[in-house]
């Protein structure tokens, strides 16, 4: 008879605090906040706007952050004449295009009860408004 693998499905939403425009190292905020992960899974992590991203990257020199903001700034500028969304200020398009590109979402390995990520590897906030509201994150644990 074939071995009988139970799953457990956990799932929560963290609310971030308020960051300002920037990109922001998150990673030992959200395991805080997460319950003890299984021995072996998967952590999914869904942001639930539009003008924000996540992001893995560099996560010991903070000058990367740094210059990950400014290559987004530099490639999708602000108070470009041809957008027409801009009722929310000439950041939102622009933090909506930098999300697009990004992405909202990341899966990360878990083994032996911790997130297997690489040696110099964390989970960003990348926040792209200038004057944002906390941000909801939906933590999904598969194992």
């Amino acid at each position: 008879m074939p071995e009988r693998i139970l799953m457990m499905i956990q799932q929560q939403t963290i609310v971030l605090p308020q960051y300002p425009k920037g990109i922001h190292l998150i990673t030992q905020e959200v395991l805080n906040k997460l319950e003890v992960l299984p021995d072996l899974g998967l952590l999914h992590l869904f942001l639930l706007h539009t003008s924000a991203a996540l992001s893995i990257n560099e996560n010991y020199d903070p000058t990367v952050r740094l210059d990950s903001d400014y290559l987004f700034d530099t490639l999708i500028r602000e108070h470009l004449p041809a957008l027409k969304h801009t009722l929310e200020g000439p950041d939102d398009m622009p933090a909506h295009f930098k999300s697009l590109i990004t992405g909202c979402s990341l899966t990360i390995p878990i083994m032996q009860q911790r997130l297997h990520l690489g040696t110099w590897q964390g989970i960003y906030l990348c926040e792209f408004r200038h004057h944002a509201s906390r941000r909801h994150l939906v933590c999904t644990i598969i194992g």
